[in-house]
């Protein structure tokens, strides 16, 4: 039977961990028929257990919204290997650039939130960050701690920590290059 739709359906499954935009690592629960103003309509229900969060999504929205699987390994480690870079320090007004961040958590997109993490660490030899700058690393961090756990399938907190590492270990060899 072929479908009639020219558009590729996603397919999640329930048990799959998926990566919703605006909230991060999810957890596909069910996929249910529900009947929305006269229109029936098929979702599938995700728990994001750490907010206490359960949202339902049109399956026929998924696309739309950004929704996605999993990153691979390889993408982790490409992630990872972005944690190691130079952090990118930009003159520009901090409410602009805040804004920037923001938009690179919320992509979805696990490279642009490495970015952010790279972009906002401090090691603690470093001066303190403002309020609003560690709430966006906090946000970072935390939006590639648990996809980095989901896809490794570890702890948050050890994802956490290896984070943490390679971006301790990248400031000193950055420190101990600059002494040189």
């Amino acid at each position: 039977m072929a479908k009639k739709s020219g558009k590729k359906k996603l397919g999640f499954k329930p048990g799959e961990f998926i990566v919703y935009p605006a909230h991060g690592v999810g957890k596909i629960v069910a996929v249910e028929q529900e009947e929305i103003a006269g229109i029936a309509l098929e979702l599938y229900v995700i728990d994001f257990e750490k907010e206490k969060m359960r949202l339902r999504v049109p399956t026929n929205k998924c696309e739309q919204i950004g929704m996605r699987k999993l990153s691979g390994k390889d993408i982790v480690e490409e992630a990872m290997k972005v944690l190691r870079g130079k952090p990118r320090v930009r003159r520009t007004m901090w409410s602009r650039r805040a804004q920037e961040y923001e938009a690179k958590i919320n992509s979805g997109d696990i490279i642009s939130v490495a970015e952010v993490v790279r972009d906002l660490f401090r090691p603690d030899d470093q001066p303190e960050q403002s309020y609003s700058e560690r709430q966006l690393f906090e946000a970072a961090l935390d939006r590639l701690a648990r996809e980095v756990a989901a896809v490794r399938k570890v702890t948050e907190a050890q994802a956490t920590e290896d984070i943490r590492a390679v971006l301790n270990e990248a400031s000193r060899n950055r420190s101990a290059g600059k002494a040189a």
